[in-house]
């Protein structure tokens, strides 16, 4: 182990999925059950804009945002015992993928396109990527970003399950690999 790496109940914890997945509710449960503070980093970056994500990309444009959403990603990715919430476009930066994966623990919320396609209404209007896209659009975003989920420490099937079961297997999941590989 090099000197600087953290212990594994240390790390903390990313999410990664698509944009309507459940990251921010599930992460927000999981950081509850385990006692750590919960960081959304687009709620993150609109604090630090004073303005909604749709509104960041129609006056900075995108390359801010995206530049924006690294370097708190990369810099939070070092410090210990958060979980972490990340845009779902933000796992296609490979920096941010590189510096999650050595530094964290990360969690894919895997949602099928029938499930997830049951969500749009809900997510549509404050998600900047999916404006003035048809259905068959926002289907070919979705599987385009798959690859880039693929990469990560554990991916968790959520289809037909809701967020509180979904955040308690994370958390047992979690305990009992603690347990496993650093007993106490």
């Amino acid at each position: 182990m090099r000197k600087h790496e953290l212990p594994l109940r240390e790390k903390s914890i990313v999410f990664v999925g698509f944009m309507g997945v459940g990251k921010t509710t599930i992460g927000k449960q999981v950081a509850k059950n385990l006692y750590r503070d919960f960081i959304d980093i687009d709620e993150l970056i609109e604090k630090e804009f004073n303005m909604p994500t749709t509104k960041i990309f129609e006056t900075f444009g995108e390359k801010t945002f995206r530049e924006r959403e690294q370097s708190i990603i990369i810099g939070l990715s070092k410090q210990p015992l958060h979980v972490i919430s990340v845009g779902g476009g933000a796992f296609l930066n490979e920096e941010i993928r590189k510096a999650c994966l050595a530094n964290c623990l990360v969690f894919y919320l895997d949602l099928s396109w029938d499930s997830w396609k049951e969500r749009i209404s809900l997510i549509i209007d404050s998600r900047p990527v999916l404006q003035n896209k048809s259905l068959d659009q926002i289907e070919e975003l979705f599987h385009s970003r798959q690859s880039a989920y693929s990469l990560h420490n554990s991916k968790v099937k959520t289809d037909n399950l809701n967020a509180e079961e979904v955040a308690e297997y994370i958390t047992d999941s979690l305990k009992l690999a603690w347990d496993m590989y650093e007993p106490r």
